[in-house]
């Protein structure tokens, strides 16, 4: 509880931290909507550009300009907001673009903008429309940054010129939250990316250390009728499995159909209902296979299910998602495996943001044992969420879950917080208390906090961070990897900028350093790490790390040594290839839960990516890990993973693709055709196919994995088609 009153009480004064004025711009009232055909031959552009002043590189270095000049119009009507952006190159035929699916262009120029349209400093909207018109959005948060699992209905065109390209975007106001009345005021940036040269421009600038909610530039609209979301999206799908019973003969094929329906409800223009009955939850995309092998911490794997992505980053905690810190998520819904329904709450009202969720989840009753206490039934989950803005970019929240299953009931509760105290420097923070009670042991209460500070300047970077977790601590809805931990950690980094005219390649070069240690009362020991190494980016969107790390790791009370030296990168080599890699090579521990030892450790990554045209491409991965017990000397495993996809895209929104993955630890081969036509979020038809090809053998009317040649076993499909219907 002091470190709830010490954040409390630093709150006060930090409202008043760089409060340096916005630039103002004015959208135009338009009487006739442009056509979003990437021509910019509307009256509604005849107007003068909003922007002023140059545009300022932010990545990979801050506060260049470039030759590529950008001119933006922004205008409005009683339905959507409307902006247009004419992007001029003096090579315009070195300009990148693909046809490729939405979300998938990060290697493509872009232009696009940061819309906060309520104002608030708390959440913006992250536009991004490559030169063929590809869409890219992500929903940023203080607590979450930017999370690209959202789509939201937007519409967008764009077009190769003689000079560079066009884009033209609408956004429908019943797709984004907003303040309406009269002389309304949001947040925006606008942004652009040369894909050749790697480098990020921005309007404001954005400074070291600063984010969009720092720099937003103030949009005046005169006046906004409220345009409340009305949405109702039925769904049915049909799959069919069928299991090889013998070698000659499959087993008959399981059908399954059925049918769901999701709604939001726009109950105030900043409010919404989300509700979803007997929801279809199938991933259209097969998670990639990973190294899982002697991993001390389960393997994250992000979610994908639309109901829970809508508005997921109000659920972040400040200080979480760092790969530094042990909670990764508070609320992780991919542990909601199996839910019959939904519903969620999201909104805000002036400085007040909120959400809640609950959720039944019918997975765990359906593995329980015959039986048992829970089988056959339910898990219940809530969660509730506050957040209260003390000014763009900094807030002070709360946060309640609570989940119940067969007569286990786990409660949490805490607050966070996030600010900045100086231009350069930021600390966030969070303190939570649980309470968790079994059926048949007595109950269990624990604690877990982090604080992290950041300082950030052109030159120089540097943070550090302090967590702590009770043996006793448990959230139920969290992705976190330990408790009974007590660690912290401290970086620093400088950067320095070779001059373009004398090395023209390089752009930045930083060495840095990491150290972390601390004590874990579970694994009965010390971690110590320390690594050194430098990074360096180039042109063609080049990146190259080196470091070395030495130190020691605790497992089931014996200390490990640890090191190893380390090597990545990725270059877009040419318009066509990207490449990418890794090598690491050193000292690590085989986690055995009663027999643990050391080894040496050695892992090699790789990947390509060809794009023959704008609408073909083809990914290749591999992974492949090898350890040796130190000793006795003696191999212990090698695995192999690999992971490729061919897509070719007819359209924006119609496309066939192809997934091989192999997985050499357990034998076995999946394979995963689709055909996608996505008319927009939540109007889709899919129709897939795939397989799983194991190395088995069977005898005696049973079959016995690992060994023989390779054969199907399990083969399926499964076809699904919903409808957006805005009423």
């Amino acid at each position: 509880m002091r470190l709830v009153a010490l954040l409390l009480c630093v709150a006060r004064p930090l409202l008043a931290a760089d409060s340096s004025p916005a630039p103002s711009i004015e959208a135009h009232r338009l009487t006739t909507p442009p056509r979003i055909d990437g021509v910019l031959d509307d009256r509604g552009w005849t107007f003068e550009p909003v922007t002023t002043g140059e545009w300022q590189s932010y990545n990979p270095l801050y506060g260049d300009t470039i030759p590529q000049t950008t001119r933006v119009w922004a205008a409005y009507d009683a339905d959507a907001l409307y902006f247009a952006f004419q992007c001029d190159d003096p090579e315009p035929d070195r300009i990148k673009t693909s046809v490729s699916r939405r979300d998938n262009f990060g290697a493509d120029d872009w232009v696009g903008l940061s819309l906060d349209a309520t104002g608030t400093g708390q959440v913006s909207y992250h536009m991004m429309v490559n030169p063929s018109g590809v869409q890219l959005d992500l929903l940023n948060s203080i607590a979450s940054n930017e999370d690209a699992s959202v789509d939201w209905v937007w519409e967008s065109a764009a077009r190769l010129t003689q000079t560079g390209y066009v884009v033209e975007i609408r956004i429908p106001l019943r797709s984004i939250r907003f303040a309406s009345g009269d002389d309304v005021r949001m947040g925006v940036l606008f942004w652009r990316k040369v894909s050749r040269t790697g480098v990020s421009v921005a309007w404001p600038a954005l400074e070291p250390g600063k984010w969009v909610f720092e720099k937003h530039a103030s949009l005046h609209l005169a006046h906004l009728d409220p345009r409340l979301p009305r949405d109702v999206i039925p769904s049915a799908n049909i799959s069919g499995r069928q299991d090889r019973l013998t070698p000659e003969s499959w087993g008959s094929m399981s059908a399954v159909r059925d049918a769901g329906v999701s709604a939001k409800l726009g109950l105030t223009t900043q409010t919404a209902v989300d509700a979803t009955v007997n929801p279809d939850f199938s991933q259209v995309e097969s998670d990639a296979y990973q190294v899982d092998v002697n991993q001390r911490f389960p393997v994250f794997y992000s979610e994908k299910r639309p109901f829970f992505m809508e508005g997921a980053g109000i659920f972040a905690l400040a200080a979480t998602g760092s790969g530094d810190n042990s909670m990764q998520r508070a609320v992780h819904t991919r542990r909601i495996v199996d839910p019959v329904a939904g519903v969620k709450l999201t909104g805000s009202t002036g400085r007040l943001t909120f959400g809640t969720l609950t959720a039944a989840d019918e997975a765990p009753g359906k593995v329980a044992d015959v039986g048992s206490r829970g089988f056959g039934r339910d898990r219940f989950v809530n969660v509730g969420r506050l957040q209260y803005s003390l000014g763009p970019g900094r807030y002070v929240g709360g946060i309640v879950t609570d989940t119940e299953f067969a007569g286990r009931a786990n409660r949490v509760a805490g607050l966070d917080f996030s600010s900045r105290f100086t231009a350069t420097q930021r600390i966030d923070a969070f303190v939570l208390g649980s309470a968790t009670r079994d059926a048949d042991v007595s109950g269990q209460r624990g604690m877990g906090a982090t604080v992290t500070y950041n300082y950030s300047t052109r030159a120089m970077s540097a943070s550090a961070s302090v967590e702590h977790y009770s043996r006793t601590f448990a959230m139920d809805t969290a992705f976190l990897n330990r408790v009974g931990l007590t660690s912290g950690w401290a970086y620093v980094d400088h950067s320095f900028y070779p001059v373009a005219k004398r090395v023209a390649w390089i752009r930045r070069v930083t060495p840095f350093a990491f150290t972390q240690g601390g004590a874990d009362r579970i694994a009965d020991g010390h971690d110590r790490l320390l690594v050194s190494g430098v990074r360096m980016n180039f042109t063609r969107l080049g990146f190259l790390r080196v470091d070395h790390t030495w130190g020691t790791e605790p497992w089931v009370g014996q200390q490990f040594s640890r090191g190893a030296t380390r090597a990545w990168g990725n270059v877009q080599l040419y318009r066509w290839l990207k490449l990418e890699g890794r090598v690491d090579r050193g000292r690590a521990v085989f986690y055995d839960p009663v027999t643990p030892y050391g080894g040496l450790q050695r892992r090699f990554n790789g990947g390509v990516t060809v794009q023959p045209s704008g609408r073909l491409s083809q990914s290749v991965s591999v992974d492949r890990v090898s350890f040796d017990r130190a000793e006795p000397r003696t191999h212990v495993y090698t695995v192999t993973i690999v992971n490729t996809k061919t897509t070719y895209q007819f359209t924006r929104e119609f496309l066939l693709r192809a997934i091989v993955q192999y997985d050499s630890s357990r034998a076995r081969i999946l394979t995963d055709l689709l055909a996608s036509y996505e008319l927009r979020p939540g109007s889709v038809f899919f129709l897939g196919y795939g397989s799983l090809t194991e190395r088995r053998t069977f005898d005696r009317g049973e079959w016995t994995l690992g060994n023989g040649p390779f054969a199907q076993s399990q083969r399926g499909f499964f076809a699904k088609v919903s409808y957006l219907f805005r009423l």
